[in-house]
């Protein structure tokens, strides 16, 4: 491929190109809205002990902090700055340090030959694998939506993902080792965790394709090296790399095999996406037919530096870092920017990382003339899959898995 892709020649995906028009304007501009936290209000460490004070604090009486983008900057994201989406409280588990492994059992049931059950500090004796891998809220970007229509919840910008190395034995291991026959009519995994239901609400759970489960997930115990903090799911917590981050059960206690997903709210009508678009502001009624569990993570490009609104020296040369990430099932092949609305396109320099599923970091050297400037970046995998020019085509009223080409608008000065 040239440096320079023409819009005209581009082998691309074409439709996402013509979806664009000249409605997209500066308000395509990725500027999120800066939170500003009052006084009275606690930064991040005191919410969550060991917690970096620069995050941002969405909710503190169940954590929710989000990661100011330009602090992401190292493959291996630290777990001061990862950032934290709890659904349900549980007693002394807002900090970095960990559960004890001791007395943490794991009941596993449904469709298997009896119910069996896992002492967690018998998993330390198992195989253990290593998985680098990006955590992402299927929420995050959630606030871009609002260039249509304001998608309900909370309003991530862009830093609710992070990329950590996870340890832990892969879950079919454990079950060969326990001697758990599967039934044939099982297709899914449902899983659950100690956290408590809020009042008048299900108790979290979420379902997992059986397939992707049994090639993929693990019992993960470690995380950067150190046993899972309690405020990330520890000391088990079930992860299936390539997933959204609801997905990735915390503090694990119950695991089903079932033949269809399950009805809980949490996962129907919560944490799902109509599976054609509807148009922004349309309301929908969920049902498994119309819609589909937000599973596998979309393709995805994020600028860490410059960011929105940032005054740069017109003519001298600034690199610009991002990252980039998908479901690992193909390789990330490109990342592409442009700094003339979409009309050409160069190549950004792509660092490959070991693992399928953790991000690639990228880079690109650029030189901005004096005035505005809008810089858009956009991800290529190997079967061809994108961003969307228009991120909004794929709007749904929780505002989950925005994936839109990354706008930043700039000024050289």
């Amino acid at each position: 491929m040239s440096d320079s892709l023409r819009h005209s020649t581009s082998n691309l995906n074409r439709r996402n190109f013509l979806i664009t028009s000249a409605a997209v304007g500066l308000a395509e501009c990725s500027r999120p809205a800066v939170r500003n936290l009052s006084a009275a209000e606690p930064d991040a460490s005191q919410v969550t002990a060991g917690k970096d004070r620069r995050l941002t604090v969405h909710k503190s009486e169940i954590p929710v902090l989000e990661t100011p983008p330009e602090l992401l900057q190292q493959q291996i994201t630290p777990l001061n700055l990862l950032f934290v989406r709890n659904n349900q409280p549980l007693k002394n588990a807002s900090t970095l340090r960990p559960f004890p492994l001791r007395d943490w059992e794991i009941t596993v049931g449904g469709l298997v030959d009896r119910q069996h059950r896992i002492d967690a500090e018998s998993l330390t004796n198992m195989d253990q694998v290593d998985r680098e891998m990006v955590l992402q809220c299927c929420g995050n970007g959630r606030s871009l939506f609002a260039q249509t229509v304001q998608a309900k919840g909370t309003q991530w910008t862009r830093g609710g993902m992070g990329n950590v190395r996870v340890t832990g034995v892969l879950l079919s291991t454990v079950l060969e080792k326990l001697g758990v026959r599967v039934g044939s009519r099982a297709r899914y995994l449902t899983a659950g965790g100690k956290d408590h239901p809020l009042p008048g609400k299900d108790d979290f759970e979420h379902s997992l394709p059986l397939d992707d489960v049994l090639q993929h997930s693990l019992l993960a115990l470690n995380m950067n090296g150190r046993p899972i903090p309690a405020v990330h799911g520890g000391p088990v917590r079930l992860m299936t790399p390539g997933f959204y981050g609801t997905m990735h059960i915390k503090w694990l206690t119950d695991l089903r095999f079932e033949a269809e997903e399950t009805n809980n709210g949490n996962h129907i009508p919560r944490y799902r996406t109509p599976r054609n678009p509807i148009a922004p502001g349309t309301p929908i009624t969920y049902s498994v037919a119309n819609s589909k569990a937000c599973w596998r993570m979309k393709v995805k490009s994020v600028v860490l530096w410059p960011q929105p609104g940032a005054k740069l020296a017109a003519r001298k040369q600034h690199i610009v870092r991002g990252v980039a990430f998908n479901d690992g099932s193909a390789p990330i092949e490109s990342v592409l920017l442009s700094t003339d609305r979409g009309q050409t396109w160069k190549r950004a320099r792509l660092e490959k990382p070991d693992s399928p599923y953790a991000w690639y970091r990228w880079t690109y050297n650029l030189k901005l003339s004096p005035g505005q400037h809008t810089l858009w970046t956009r991800a290529v995998d190997r079967l061809g899959r994108s961003q969307p020019l228009r991120g909004s085509i794929h709007w749904n009223p929780s505002g989950y898995e925005w994936n839109g080409v990354e706008q930043i608008g700039v000024e050289a000065t």
